[in-house]
């Protein structure tokens, strides 16, 4: 088994002929593993725009690429895209997180017409796959590539981030210290159909508490001071996506909001709880209550 670790970077273009804007690539870069995990062969490529003749300046601010640089490539997405599948054959491909993979189903629509990426036959999500081998919980934040090195302690330039194969290298090194094969099995997706429909199905926010998804049992707040279950003092209130109410601890004697997000994905609902102290106009309402 063969791990190709891929890293795209690309530029935000409009496009005449689509009206619409297009993620367009701008490089390929991507590491070859070995089963032991050892870098065994590399692929770098520029592309020059083929949608748009501008290059974004947040774009190469961030990785620091000129258009002359893209224009000398002289390469189009369709002859790299050839050499890619040969170099990634039938190993696995990772991505950290799945925006590299639906931007490149993006450009391979554009210029094929195909919405499925016929080479491609495993993948797996390796920002899922790392946050899930850390522990880590955030569900608020999902875990960056340079976070989750600095917690591994390994060691990178800040300036060398946001070119594709940089960054490639440094997600493999990543998922070196992290490999763990029973883990790695959760993660790992055949690409059928389901696979495409699990991609580009779009989360969203549940905001009727009459849903059937919306599990009552997950309605409640713990004190984040003292753990103890709080008391609910308001009715449940939709803002901003996310149902909110007033609670109060006993044990502490502390007001605080509880705001819950569910979020329905492709075969689950995510529940996302958040605690925040009450506007001052609520506050003087829960005291004026309270005495």
């Amino acid at each position: 088994m063969q791990y190709i670790i891929l890293d795209l970077e690309f530029n935000s273009a409009y496009s005449k002929h689509r009206h619409k804007f297009v993620n367009e690539i701008i490089e390929f870069g991507a590491v070859k593993c070995d089963e032991q995990l050892n870098i065994i062969e590399t692929f770098s490529e520029l592309i020059k725009p083929q949608i748009s003749k501008k290059l974004n300046s947040h774009v190469s601010a961030l990785t620091h690429i000129t258009l002359e640089e893209l224009k000398e490539s002289r390469n189009t997405f369709s002859h790299v895209i050839s050499k890619f599948r040969k170099f990634l054959g039938d190993g696995v491909l990772l991505t950290w997180s799945n925006s590299d993979v639906l931007v490149l189903m993006e450009n391979y629509r554009y210029f094929f017409g195909n919405d499925k990426l016929s080479f491609l036959k495993y993948y797996v999500n390796l920002q899922k796959y790392c946050e899930c081998a850390l522990g880590y919980q955030d569900k608020a934040h999902q875990l960056g590539l340079s976070a989750c090195a600095g917690m591994l302690g390994l060691r990178f330039e800040e300036n060398s981030l946001h070119r594709a194969y940089n960054d490639a290298e440094l997600s493999a090194a990543c998922f070196k210290a992290l490999y763990h094969s029973e883990l790695l099995e959760a993660f790992l997706y055949e690409c059928n159909d389901d696979f495409y429909r699990r991609l580009t199905f779009k989360n969203y926010n549940i905001c009727d508490l009459k849903d059937p998804h919306v599990e009552k049992k997950e309605m409640y707040f713990n004190c984040d001071t003292c753990g103890k279950r709080a008391l609910r003092r308001s009715k449940w209130r939709l803002k901003n996506r996310s149902f909110r109410a007033h609670f109060r601890c006993i044990r502490c004697r502390r007001d605080f909001e509880g705001r819950i997000i569910f979020k329905q994905c492709y075969d689950h609902v995510e529940v996302i709880k958040r605690i925040a102290e009450l506007p001052p106009k609520d506050k003087r309402r829960h005291d004026e209550t309270a005495s």
